[in-house]
């Protein structure tokens, strides 16, 4: 009891050099707040199309089949293409034009969306937003492992992805306020006017970003920055020579790497036990449910209980890791444990579709679900935990391809198993989620007990480094 009282207390006391909680305290504000609400806008602009399409796109344009995931196809695709160049650029062009240019690209494609008259242009615009879209997750979550300690990393990745999950929720809210006020107005509907607001609201974020954002430690020009703080950024992280990535060296040894697949495999995995909630389950069964008929303000509004459940689930594991001393690995099996009894508590419900007690099942099988979101944070920073130690832009290219995996494989994978019209009960996407979660479980335990091993190996030579280091020391002296 005295051992957990005292990991409280270094938990929430830490320790640090003289400057190193200010500085902390200004990256945290001036980091967190653009890179949250650059995501936070970007979530809103990929929601809005699920929360238009319940909202009268789908009769005005007049969409068929499985029309609307064929779009969100296209945007993984512009996705996908955009991760690995997008991380790579980081080394070229400063993060704070890199990542305001893009947003600024983003937030003209979402407006654009507003003018559209046939599914297949938003096709064509979403690939683009796509490709404009694709540092934004990736791309941060390498700005943080450059700024934060192992220590600080995990709360942030989770409060950044929490953010993420804010502006999916908050969009169905949006959506009803734009819907009931709005409407009509100049002639256009409800859900066009939904793109053009997201779409200006996208803007100042991306002037913020190009004035205040601080780049790397190692780059840093910010003006609120001292010349001792940025000393003392550099010194926070490991001393890493950062080479040019444009070389055939060392593309031989991202792409030979363990961790790079091992991390790779793992959120190809783990992205897919997400399919409930990426692919808007919940509103999908609401839109063809067998028996109710819902209003648009419950057809928006309802399924933001998801992304609600997951910022709560993202937040209480990414801190409970950091204080477990980094145990990210704890989170595969909990969402393991998750895929396999909520797809369960949907195939029992559709068994007994007009029964009341089966909605309520279904309801509460889809919002639990929601809290699958927390590995994103966690795996995320797992793999800058694991790679702090090698090249920036090895880290950076593997945090880039694990998406790249992930969204490669989902671009496919939604239209097998949940596609639209296999709403309400999407049965093929139950057993597949049941098969991943297991998968996920076994991966999990495997890439832990491997990473544990490489870092044993690595304290063992760092002592044997240092131990050699001052045994020279002394006979010099002698």
């Amino acid at each position: 009891m005295a051992t957990t009282r005292s990991r409280f207390r270094e938990y929430f006391h830490t320790e640090y050099q003289p400057g190193e909680q200010k500085l902390v305290r200004k990256i945290d504000f001036f980091i967190m707040t653009f890179c949250c609400l650059s995501y936070f806008t970007n979530y809103l602009d990929r929601s809005n199309l699920s929360n238009a399409y319940v909202s009268g796109m789908k009769e005005d344009l007049g969409f068929e089949g499985n029309q609307l995931n064929v779009i969100n196809t296209c945007f993984t695709v512009g996705y996908v293409i955009g991760q690995i160049p997008a991380n790579l650029s980081l080394h070229y062009i400063k993060p704070r034009y890199f990542f305001p240019s893009c947003m600024v690209v983003w937030a003209g494609l979402t407006m654009v969306t507003a003018s559209v008259h046939k599914p297949q242009s938003i096709m064509a615009i979403r690939f683009f937003q796509g490709l404009s879209e694709a540092t934004t997750f990736v791309g941060t979550h390498y700005i943080l492992g450059s700024w934060y300690t192992e220590r600080e990393l995990g709360k942030r990745s989770g409060i950044f992805t929490a953010s993420g999950l804010a502006g999916t929720m908050i969009g169905g809210f949006i959506q009803t306020g734009i819907h009931s006020s709005l409407n009509g107005k100049n002639g256009l509907e409800g859900w066009r006017w939904l793109f053009i607001i997201d779409g200006l609201i996208t803007l100042p974020v991306a002037l913020y970003g190009f004035i205040f954002f601080p780049d790397t430690p190692s780059t840093t020009q910010a003006f609120y920055l001292t010349e001792s703080e940025k000393a003392l950024a550099v010194s926070r992280v490991p001393p890493i020579e950062d080479r040019s990535p444009v070389s055939w060296r060392f593309f031989k040894k991202s792409f030979s790497s363990w961790f790079f697949w091992g991390f790779v495999i793992l959120w190809i995995i783990a992205g897919e036990t997400e399919s409930f909630s990426t692919n808007t389950l919940l509103a999908l069964y609401m839109k063809s449910h067998p028996t109710n008929k819902y209003a648009v303000s419950q057809l928006n509004n309802y399924p933001s209980g998801v992304p609600a459940v997951g910022i709560i689930s993202t937040l209480f594991w990414a801190t409970l890791t950091d204080f477990l001393n980094g145990k990210r690995y704890l989170v595969g099996y909990f969402i393991g444990i998750t895929g396999v009894v909520t797809s369960a508590m949907i195939l029992v419900a559709s068994k007994d579709p007009t029964n009341p007690a089966s909605t309520s099942i279904v309801f509460g099988a889809y919002y639990w679900a929601g809290a699958v979101y927390a590995c994103q944070a966690t795996f995320f920073a797992y793999c800058n935990d694991a790679l702090r130690y090698d090249e920036p832009m090895f880290r950076a290219i593997v945090l880039a391809s694990m998406n790249v995996g992930s969204n490669a494989v989902n671009s496919w994978w939604s239209i097998i198993f949940y596609g639209a019209s296999m709403a309400p009960w999407f049965t093929k996407g139950m057993w597949a989620m049941i098969a991943v979660s297991i998968l996920l479980a076994i991966w999990t335990a495997i890439l832990s007990y491997t990473t544990a091993k490489h870092e044993k190996m690595r304290k063992a030579e760092l002592a044997q480094a240092s131990g050699v280091a001052d045994h020279k020391i002394i006979a010099d002296y002698a």
